[in-house]
């Protein structure tokens, strides 16, 4: 968390501010705490989208959509001014990382905590269907996991059951891809089934550690869902009945939530949240960020580092976070608790990356819940202390208050990016719907066909290194030099395997070199909100044959990056020569969402 900065409010409605959760070009987010002790999550919105009736009016319908709910495990909505001349909302602070990040950082959660969020999140769909609200935004970064149960965040882009008026530019889908049902895809008329689907999906994640419908990009995504069958991994038995019958295609054939819940917790949710259901990396994780919490006290003033205005719609997108913890979400929106104020640490690199729940600007802050800090340079100058290993959609984190200097996150910069306004948006969005259509591509994003790139290349690409055969006979020929075959310039969409989420575009710009040299230099870019978001990176050959390559990735030192979104961890990536004359890119760093995808030749 980044303390405020000079030109900030010390308290806004009845709440005295502690910190900035995160910033960007939706508005702010801000940790408060009311009079009677009570910490909260403020967001508030930009002075742009204020001007916008529209805009408005969308806020003003997430706030009354999330005071009417209400339920166990959906988080409240405290206060709000949507009539303000600066709109605001304050929801309850929820100490728990992003079901996202979670999966990311320690990979799937146990048969026992995977029936245990299907039961609350169904007990909260029916409170919410209940309330004639279709949630329709049901996904891992939506889902937060606090040790007294998970939550339901984000009714930013709800929609009333009947309704027909919509605030939804035309051509705008709304929700997000690979979580959508099919229905939803296709436009028709929804019910509560659709938020079934979505929660579906949600808990294979949960179960695998992947979304179970892959591609290389929103199209893809989308073809998937409507037409082909879910991909569930290992699951098996009870639990597997259970996903496959939400995934159903038609919304007939799915449970209700309630439904739902019985089946998976005859009992009711909050017997099996009693008896403990988070696994002990989480439960210690939660545990000291919301310890780190009890700390804080409001600032006597702001820090006088240089102003952090409010300076247009297309705000530098650095730092975004949407709370703490592994890519924490706050209540409403928000994320696990803060943990104390760092100092600056010089020996850190200038970007570092951080884990987006919301949009970001100058001076936002890391989590506690990722290791390591460092001064950066943003849009306007600020240093600050940061977290590490961001990549949207989406989903990282680390032990809490972990700051040592041989830690590999947080050190390096690689060149895959999370942009603060993609998917992970909605984890404190106002107004998600905008957000969609404006990432590439627009609401389908990246145009691709259905049969190319659709899923990630395997764990040993078949143009990979071989085993000896049962004759003895040896595999490829391993290379000294880079194969003539890859040299030139790459580029294509690229894809989060856990997620399913898209991850902007990849460049690789092959030259000549031996093993041990850097023979790629990458870029991986996403633009949305006005805002495009660069980073960089270079990869030294390590190994590999005529057909694929393993190179190590780290931060490119010639070329700069936007500060603050880009992931900071060296890891290693395979490029695969696939017989139709693509090159299949594999990243193997699962805080970044094992990003993959397929790249053509191209001119540059």
């Amino acid at each position: 968390m980044q303390p405020l900065e000079a030109g900030e409010p010390l308290t806004i409605g009845a709440y005295r501010l502690l910190g900035r959760l995160g910033a960007g070009g939706m508005g702010r987010v801000y940790l408060g705490r009311s009079a009677g002790g009570r910490t909260v999550a403020v967001k508030v919105v930009h002075p742009h989208f204020a001007l916008d009736e529209q805009f408005r009016a969308r806020f003003r319908r997430e706030v009354d959509s999330a005071r009417r709910i209400g339920a166990q495990w959906t988080a409240p909505v405290l206060d709000a001014d949507p009539d303000a001349p600066i709109p605001w909302v304050a929801t309850g602070y929820v100490a728990g990382p992003a079901l996202s990040a979670a999966v990311a950082e320690h990979g799937p959660l146990p048969e026992n905590a995977v029936r245990t969020l299907g039961a609350g999140l169904g007990e909260a769909l029916a409170a919410v269907h209940a309330q004639g609200v279709i949630h329709r935004d049901v996904k891992p970064s939506n889902v937060l996991l606090a040790l007294d149960g998970p939550r339901l965040i984000d009714f930013g882009i709800a929609h009333a059951m009947g309704a027909t008026a919509s605030l939804t530019s035309t051509g705008v889908s709304v929700g997000s891809p690979g979580y959508m049902a099919p229905e939803q895809i296709r436009g028709v008329d929804m019910s509560g089934a659709a938020d079934v689907f979505s929660l579906g999906a949600v808990l294979a994640y949960a179960a695998t550690g992947a979304a179970p419908f892959l591609g290389d990009s929103s199209a893809v995504l989308l073809y998937k869902v409507v037409h082909e069958e879910p991909e569930l991994g290992e699951l098996e038995g009870d639990l597997l009945e259970v996903v496959a019958g939400c995934l159903e295609k038609e919304p007939a054939d799915r449970p209700t939530p309630m439904e739902l819940a019985r089946r998976l917790a005859p009992g009711g949710a909050a017997a099996l949240v009693a008896a403990g259901w988070l696994p002990g990396p989480l439960v210690r994780e939660v545990s000291r960020t919301a310890v780190a919490l009890l700390d804080l006290e409001p600032q006597d003033a702001p820090v006088q580092s240089g102003p952090v205005p409010f300076s247009g719609a297309a705000w530098d997108a650095s730092d975004a976070v949407g709370g703490y913890g592994p890519n924490g979400g706050v209540g409403g929106g928000f994320g696990s608790p803060p943990e104390p104020f760092r100092t600056h640490d010089p020996t850190r690199l200038s970007h570092p990356g951080v884990l987006p729940s919301w949009p970001a600007t100058a001076g936002t802050a890391g989590a506690p819940g990722a290791s390591g800090t460092s001064p950066r340079a943003d849009a306007s100058g600020l240093p600050g202390p940061r977290t590490s290993d961001p990549r949207f959609s989406v989903t990282v984190g680390a032990d809490p208050g972990q700051d040592r200097p041989d830690a590999d996150r947080g050190r390096r910069l690689s060149c895959t990016v999370a942009l603060a306004v993609a998917g992970a948006l909605a984890a404190v969005t106002v107004g998600g719907a905008f957000l969609f259509d404006l990432m590439p591509g627009g609401g389908a994003q990246n145009n691709a066909d259905g049969n190319v790139g659709s899923t990630p290349p395997a764990a040993t690409p078949s143009g990979g290194p071989s085993k000896p055969t049962e004759s003895g006979t040896a595999g490829p020929e391993r290379i000294t030099e880079l194969p003539k075959e890859f040299i030139g310039t790459w580029k294509g969409p690229v894809t989060e395997k856990t997620t399913g989420e898209p991850h902007g575009t990849l460049t690789a710009v092959f030259t000549a070199g031996r093993t041990g040299t850097d023979v790629v230099r990458m870029n991986t870019e996403i633009t949305g909100l006005g805002i495009t978001v660069s980073c960089n990176s270079v990869a030294r050959l390590t190994s590999g044959t005529a057909e694929e390559l393993t190179l190590h990735e780290r931060t490119d030192p010639d070329r700069p990056s936007t500060p603050g979104l880009c992931t900071s961890t060296t890891t290693d990536v395979h490029f695969t020569r696939a017989t139709d004359g693509t090159l299949r890119f594999r990243s193997e760093e699962r805080g970044a969402g094992l990003p993959y995808g397929t790249l053509s030749r191209s001119g540059g």
